[in-house]
């Protein structure tokens, strides 16, 4: 539960010292040439045009592989992920969330721009669950 806090904690607590470290180097480089903390107070104060343009997207598109990289890695070195499939979830939701950072400047949900914070984790949920179903499926067809 500690790479939900930060992508290396996990590592560390799991006594994987250089993953953690090169994990927790690679979130503070993206977080910060990403700009994302500046982005996260202008989203949390509701300024998300303003958000958007601070928000530097190459950069913020790799956070989502790194950060649930760094959650399911650390899952399965404390002994879940057994089922050959069990990094399903975690795939589809990188996959969804940097869907989501993608047109997070443009698309608008119930008529809101929800931005480069709001609209990437509005994404996680479908990303969980369509690979939670792709997960059944290859149990149910591959064994």
């Amino acid at each position: 539960m500690w790479s939900i806090a930060l992508p290396g904690f996990g590592q560390y607590l799991n006594g994987k010292y250089v993953k953690g470290a090169v994990l927790l180097i690679l979130e503070f480089l993206i977080n910060v040439q990403a700009n994302f903390n500046e982005v996260i107070i202008l989203s949390f104060q509701g300024d998300i045009l303003a958000a958007i343009q601070h928000t530097n997207y190459p950069w913020l598109m790799f956070y989502p592989c790194v950060y649930f990289f760094a959650a399911w890695d650390a899952f399965k070195d404390a002994g879940g992920g057994k089922d050959g499939y069990s990094f399903l979830p975690f795939v589809f939701s990188a996959y969804f969330v940097t869907v989501g950072a993608i047109y997070s400047s443009t698309l608008t949900i119930f008529g809101v721009l929800w931005g480069p914070v709001w609209l990437p984790m509005l994404f996680v949920l479908p990303g969980v669950i369509v690979g939670l179903v792709v997960q059944v499926l290859c149990r149910w067809i591959l064994s």
